[in-house]
């Protein structure tokens, strides 16, 4: 598949100009960024918040019952969510008043049986925001740092650090397209797709700037290499995301692991962009400054 890919890619790559390349990433970076605007303009954060964040209680327990019928029974306790794997149901409410919360924690262990209640207090949900952009921010900072002492140059160093911003936005506003709330988890995805940005467009960039060659052939050279480490992580991820997500169907024991399931999508799609971003976008940027530098685009 990498092969088949790597091909596809160049010859692409070799037939277009570097407006052409640079364009296509940046009009889904600019989708990416309306559709999470229009998310921050109704709920005030550029992706829906869970539980962590947002504070208030989750309760596991089986049952044979429907997601419809349970969201049917407990709407009156601000629920939020109401989904089923196999025979375990998993009922997702908001903050609510104590008494409230005693009454239907008392409610569903009397009813189901093998229940687990997990709660977050609001304040302590709001110190996991500020923490978790917190992290990205510092994320950020220290990879654009490192990225420009590497090159000493502004213009590659620029370009690592757009596709790595572009990478988050397009998995954010993959988020709020399918409904995957900000977690503990998803927050670590997007921090790995930093690192695994920045892996595949260092590779491209030294390729490019310190190799000899013409441009044209370093690039085919550091995208046989870099597509094929994320075609293998792509493949590792995908199997992951299978088993965590649909396991119960084989076995009606087994339930969905939310957690591995949300950052195993996150990941998949964020490297499917990283892909975009690192072989069109930064690759025109780059051609484009090699070419302007050096016009006869060879290094000696």
């Amino acid at each position: 598949m990498g092969s088949i890919l790597t091909e596809y890619l160049d010859s692409f790559i070799r037939g277009r100009d570097d407006k052409q390349l640079i364009t296509i990433p940046l009009v889904v970076l600019a989708l990416s960024l309306l559709v999470s605007l229009i998310v921050f303009s109704s709920t005030g954060a550029p992706v829906k918040l869970g539980l962590e964040f947002e504070g208030g209680t989750m309760i596991a327990f089986e049952t044979q019952e429907s997601a419809a019928v349970l969201e049917q029974a407990y709407s009156d306790y601000s629920l939020d969510d109401a989904r089923k794997t196999g025979d375990r149901a998993i009922l997702q409410f908001g903050p609510m008043d104590n008494e409230i919360q005693k009454e239907l924690e008392k409610e569903i262990t009397s009813k189901y049986s093998n229940v687990e209640i997990k709660q977050i207090g609001a304040l302590y949900g709001k110190e996991l925001q500020s923490q978790a952009l917190k992290a990205i921010g510092l994320s950020f900072i220290g990879m654009a740092i490192v990225v420009f002492l590497i090159f000493r140059t502004a213009v590659p160093s620029i370009a690592v650090v757009l596709s790595a911003i572009s990478d988050i936005a397009i998995a954010v506003g993959f988020m709020n397209l399918v409904g995957i709330e900000l977690s503990l988890g998803t927050v670590a995805a997007l921090l790995m797709l930093i690192g695994y940005s920045v892996d595949s467009d260092i590779l491209l960039t030294t390729r490019v700037l310190k190799r000899r060659g013409t441009v044209n052939e370093n690039i085919g050279r550091a995208m046989h290499t870099g597509l094929t480490m994320t075609t293998t992580t792509l493949a590792a991820l995908v199997v992951m995301y299978i088993v965590s997500t649909f396991s119960y169907l084989v076995t009606s024991s087994a339930s969905q692991v939310n957690l591995l399931s949300d950052i195993s999508i996150v990941l998949i799609f964020g490297l499917v962009a990283d892909i975009m971003n690192t072989w069109l976008l930064n690759t025109g940027i780059l051609r484009w400054h090699v070419n302007r530098s050096n016009p006869r685009g060879r290094r000696a």
